[in-house]
């Protein structure tokens, strides 16, 4: 049985126009939300449910859904500047992997350039060894593998960061998603 609320919603539009609204007007929409924000679809998709949700359908349908999805591509991308905003603050503040020492024979930046050149796998394997101090045994069992493949990283890893350690450091996962 449907609540009031519902078959408001219902009689506001009917599934049938709205998939030929859909069909017809999305395509355009998409492109129109495109020029403000980076989620153009997600945009287009909320204008849709905002339609649905009306309890009588706009008079003036097409540029009632222009000015919705205007709205809220102009707003996604507000907050998708201050969420990189954000970003790149917390990215600028972020203590460096390693403590500059005068003493240490390995210097902090090409340390750091040779961790990051290294696969995920590897990399979890190198410092929890070295700076965690973890034994294979123990490595495996965090990872779940293999104590022989534990090794077998560990070995591959090191032998990588010794043949490429004054290398400029590969882009990490989260820089190749900005990009």
């Amino acid at each position: 049985m449907m609540t009031d609320g519902e078959s408001r919603i219902m009689r506001a539009i009917d599934p049938t126009q709205l998939s030929e609204i859909a069909d017809r007007y999305a395509p355009a929409l998409i492109l129109y939300a495109r020029q403000w924000c980076e989620t153009p679809e997600d945009v287009v998709q909320e204008a849709f449910l905002s339609l649905i949700r009306q309890s009588e359908p706009p008079q003036n349908l097409v540029g009632w859904l222009y000015r919705v999805v205007r709205n809220a591509a102009i707003s996604a991308a507000r907050s998708s500047s201050r969420r990189k905003r954000h970003e790149n603050e917390a990215g600028q503040t972020r203590s460096p992997w390693f403590e500059t020492s005068k003493r240490g024979p390995v210097d902090p930046t090409e340390a750091t350039a040779a961790l990051q050149r290294l696969p995920v796998e590897e990399r979890e394997i190198v410092v929890a060894r070295i700076w965690g101090e973890l034994s294979f045994e123990q490595l495996a069992e965090l990872t779940q593998t293999s104590l022989s493949t534990v090794r077998r990283r560990y070995l591959a890893a090191l032998e990588s960061m010794k043949e490429n350690w004054n290398e400029p450091p590969r882009s990490t996962p989260m820089e190749r998603t900005k990009q």
